[in-house]
């Protein structure tokens, strides 16, 4: 089993570097397909892989076609108009759908495709072909940090009955760990790429991106409590599903958009 997870593991971290290295429309297309099977993934743990579910699907596609030719002005209008086809399809394949179900299409839409759409939008940024490696080495980095040191330090339970191998002192060492690597990471690209970023500001944003990201990894495990499954899904051999190992890079991207745009003026 680690030796399968170790590979998965290395093999998605090449085809990361690879493509997010490169951006543009391949990193663009590459989301689209990860949001899309991520909301599969979802949609099935709550059943709604139906009617229902494929309106999720076009929505979702329908945000990445803005995207990629350039008329996110119209985003707005595309989650109202999609809210507005999910009650049509409650209302006319009544009683069919619960309320709940009905919620989880939409909430899905926007937590799996808009906020991961913020890994492109981040590396279309000034200087995104650097800054977008802060989701990464913040919600990755912040759990690799967390896990050492929850195993070396770890006395006080975060949430025993979510999540009971997490600790207090491992949350706050992944978030230390984060901020370090950020730093880390300022001085590499000012020394070998000729960048000129701020270690402290890197460091600040890492921080705040390792702390969400640690909400993330809960949510989602929140969610298959809930449902009383281990794993979104078996598409990457060790670590599950899509949703399973980009949990916590789904709530870290739109922070690092938004830390990035208002302390570094990256736009």
């Amino acid at each position: 089993m680690f030796k399968t997870r170790l590979i998965s593991g290395i093999i998605l971290v090449i085809v990361l570097i690879a493509t997010v290295g490169y951006g543009g429309y391949l990193l663009l297309g590459i989301l689209a397909v990860l949001s899309l099977i991520g909301l599969y993934e979802l949609y099935k743990v709550v059943g709604v892989q139906n009617s229902l579910g494929v309106v999720g699907y076009f929505a979702a596609i329908g945000w990445y076609a803005l995207m990629l030719f350039q008329h996110t002005q119209y985003q707005m209008p595309l989650m109202i108009l999609f809210l507005v086809a999910v009650m049509a399809v409650y209302v006319f394949a009544f009683p069919a759908f619960r309320s709940e179900q009905i919620t989880m299409v939409y909430f899905g839409f926007f937590y799996v495709a808009v906020m991961l759409s913020y890994v492109y939008q981040t590396r279309m940024l000034k200087e995104g072909e650097i800054i977008v490696w802060l989701i990464f080495l913040s919600s990755w980095g912040c759990d690799t940090c967390a896990y050492c040191a929850g195993m070396l330090f770890g006395k006080h339970k975060m949430a025993p009955r979510l999540s009971p191998k997490k600790s207090v002192e491992g949350g706050v060492g992944g978030i230390a760990g984060a901020a370090l690597l950020g730093c880390i990471f300022a001085l590499a690209m000012n020394q070998w790429a000729g960048a000129s970023a701020d270690p402290f500001l890197y460091a600040l944003i890492c921080a705040a991106g390792g702390m969400i990201s640690q909400v993330g990894d809960l949510a989602a495990s929140a969610i298959k409590r809930n449902h009383e499954i281990k794993d979104y899904g078996k598409l990457i051999p060790g670590h599950g599903g899509v949703l399973d190992r980009f949990d916590s890079v789904i709530f870290t991207a739109p922070v690092i958009y938004y830390l990035a745009v208002f302390l570094t003026g990256a736009i």
